[in-house]
């Protein structure tokens, strides 16, 4: 088979697009020949070894895929050659063909298109796992989303109205802030780029609160560094931040702010969720399809690349160049 591999640390134009072995289903596992893989931003820090995980090289980057099942190990059950899938991967993804766990793949709908179904469940899930448990945003609550226009923000945006929030998209262009209300955002701030000066953090915070009405119940930050310190003098009293990544950096957050408002922070570790409260992801999973089905989420997928071509992929995510999802496609 053909296979996206990180050799070294490095960033993505250092990965090797090669002949790899056929992976073998051994107890318990299934090989799924990969249609598509979606791109996300741990994509991007795995390779350089900057994530929590750090698989032996080689290995493909990829925590996302869907496909259909080639083949089944001893001892599964309840999962049949042909099926249509989504597999959890964590990495491995970038590839024609890949070996997991039974229970890291789930079924797909017949009707969900491959390229949909590998930029969903990585995205909606984090967001859905931050925003109803992390966050317990409430209907009729404010929730201002930094990085708007990316992956996890947009499915927020989605995910914030059907929960029956006022949404404020936060992004770094017109055309971000224009796609991020094409997708439901309520209002949109455009951020400059950082690092801040004082007195320009301190008007981001003002343009927040004015977008927001006087201040946000819920944040959730997929962006860090310095955007982070106007967001929270933008929250209302009892709010909740939710940390998400950190594209521009990991922030220090003066911890008096949150003293002053009563406000949490609060951390999102999807990944780690599903490992441990398996039947909250399970249900989570059943109403995200439910939301798909009735037509309120739906994956908005900006750019396909060929399995080749998957660093380019990644470089535009780092870059910040993504507007909603990118996928990497096998065909």
């Amino acid at each position: 088979m053909k296979a996206l591999l990180s050799t070294k640390i490095g960033p993505p134009e250092a990965l090797e697009y090669t002949d790899a072995p056929d992976p073998v289903a051994g107890e318990g596992e299934v090989v799924i020949a990969v249609k598509a893989a979606g791109v996300n931003f741990p994509d991007a820090l795995i390779i350089e070894d900057k994530y929590q995980f750090k698989p032996e090289r080689p290995f493909s980057p990829g925590g996302e895929v869907a496909g259909v099942v080639e083949s089944v190990g001893p001892g599964v059950t309840g999962v049949n050659v042909g099926q249509r899938v989504i597999g959890s991967s964590g990495w491995g993804g970038y590839a024609e063909k890949i070996k997991l766990p039974a229970q890291r793949i789930m079924p797909i709908p017949d009707a969900m298109p491959f390229d949909e179904a590998s930029a969903f469940i990585l995205t909606y899930g984090t967001s859905y796992y931050g925003l109803k448990d992390r966050g317990q945003l409430k209907e009729g609550e404010t929730l201002l989303i930094l990085g708007a226009a990316g992956g996890v923000g947009v499915a927020a945006i989605e995910l914030g109205k059907a929960m029956g929030a006022r949404v404020i998209g936060a992004v770094s262009s017109e055309e971000k802030a224009a796609f991020a209300r094409e997708a439901g955002a309520d209002a949109t701030v455009i951020y400059p780029p950082g690092a801040f000066a004082k007195e320009q953090s301190k008007a981001l915070a003002e343009a927040f609160k004015t977008a927001t009405g006087g201040g946000a119940d819920v944040v959730y930050d997929a962006v860090g560094g310095d955007y982070c310190e106007p967001a929270l003098r933008a929250m209302n009293w009892n709010s909740r931040y939710l940390v998400i990544g950190f594209p521009a950096g990991i922030p220090t957050p003066p911890l008096n702010l949150t003293l002053l408002k009563s406000s949490s922070i609060v951390g999102v570790f999807w990944g780690a969720s599903v490992a441990r409260e398996p039947k909250l992801h399970e249900g989570n999973v059943r109403d995200l399809f439910k939301m798909y089905a009735e037509g309120k989420i739906k994956p908005r997928i900006s750019a396909r690349y060929p399995l080749a071509e998957g660093g380019k992929a990644i470089r535009a995510l780092m870059d910040r160049k993504a507007t909603g999802k990118l996928v990497v496609t096998m065909d």
